[in-house]
């Protein structure tokens, strides 16, 4: 296959909404040493896009975006030997510029794909199943019989977070905005969903769990949830806040941990979980297994062109979408 020197990519030179963002063409390189050619053949659209391009994580201007994809490798740079043309790969980490038809990427940061799994549900799964898997088997190790609190429950970490937790053996509290998503929670495994528009929902899990709390709250929206997860906790609980969908979380006062119940806090990140090559494969092999045997299941909810990028991003934070949402190239 001829590989082109020119691709069309989205790119933006200053922060905002989604109108910032632009189809544009743009020249494609040789591989650099260690690199790799991807043909994209999907992207994925994460919620950590829309931090890039708003500015809540600042890149430097002007710049790509997207960070997930899977696609096939095309042309190899001096020293690869990890990869050969031909191989269907995925991958979601830095650098940014996912969101192209065509890029060059580090053979190190990709993972190969087996035949079993499909390059949608690849793109689809990648950064949210990885988020997925370092969250509930690393940074609090559920366990059977584990009492859990997911926020978003329908979205796409939610979705598969509620699956692989139920196959854990956990008792899943999924909350989720309106009675449709609130019946896909339910559909997807999880043992209560809560509709927090019309609920009380801070209420419902002291309800449900007796008065105890949970063992784990999972948080990926942010401003909204945070502080009152605290009170869903048991003593000595683990809130975890991941995500930023509803904006930042405010300052906490390290008192307040204290006065909850002795509870812990943190902050982590997948860049964090996924630091080394061992760690990388480690977390994508947990994935993979799991999808390929059926124990998860991706819903690619939403697709969009990859041209289309802004609408979708107007879509994700409207919360008009559930489940994953593929960028086709």
């Amino acid at each position: 296959m001829t590989i082109p020197t020119e691709t069309h990519a989205i790119r933006f030179a200053r922060t905002g909404g989604p109108e910032v963002l632009s189809w544009e063409k743009v020249k494609l390189a040789a591989p650099g040493p260690g690199e790799v050619t991807i043909q994209n053949r999907a992207c994925g659209l994460n919620f950590i896009d829309t931090y890039h391009r708003g500015g809540l994580y600042p890149l430097p201007l002007p710049s790509g975006l997207g960070l997930e994809g899977a696609g096939v490798v095309r042309a190899l740079g001096d020293g690869v030997t990890s990869l050969k043309v031909g191989d269907r790969v995925a991958y979601c980490s830095a650098p940014v510029g996912a969101y192209a038809q065509w890029r060059n990427y580090p053979a190190d940061k990709a993972v190969k794909l087996p035949d079993a799994i499909d390059d949608r549900t690849a793109a689809a799964m990648m950064l949210q199943g990885m988020t997925t898997e370092y969250l509930i088997r690393r940074t609090y190790e559920v366990k059977p019989g584990d009492w859990v609190l997911f926020h978003a429950a329908a979205g796409g970490v939610g979705s598969i977070a509620v699956q692989w937790l139920k196959a854990l053996g956990a008792n899943v509290i999924g909350t989720a905005g309106g009675a449709e998503k609130c019946a896909r929670v339910t559909a997807l495994g999880a043992d209560h969903a809560i509709d927090y528009r019309a609920e009380d929902w801070v209420k419902r899990v002291k309800e449900i769990t007796g008065g105890k709390g949970v063992h784990v709250v999972y948080d990926g929206v942010g401003k909204d949830t945070c502080v009152p997860s605290m009170d869903c906790l048991r003593p000595r609980g683990f809130l975890v806040t991941f995500g930023n969908a509803s904006g930042p979380v405010p300052p906490i006062e390290p008192l307040i941990l204290s006065q909850k119940g002795s509870i812990y806090l943190t902050r982590p990140t997948l860049a964090a979980y996924t630091g080394t090559r061992a760690e990388l494969e480690l977390s994508a092999g947990a994935l993979m297994d799991v999808v390929a045997r059926g124990v998860v299941r991706l819903d690619v909810a939403h697709t969009y062109p990859l041209a289309e990028a802004a609408q979708a991003h107007r879509d994700l934070e409207a919360r008009k979408t559930t489940g994953s949402v593929v960028l086709l190239p």
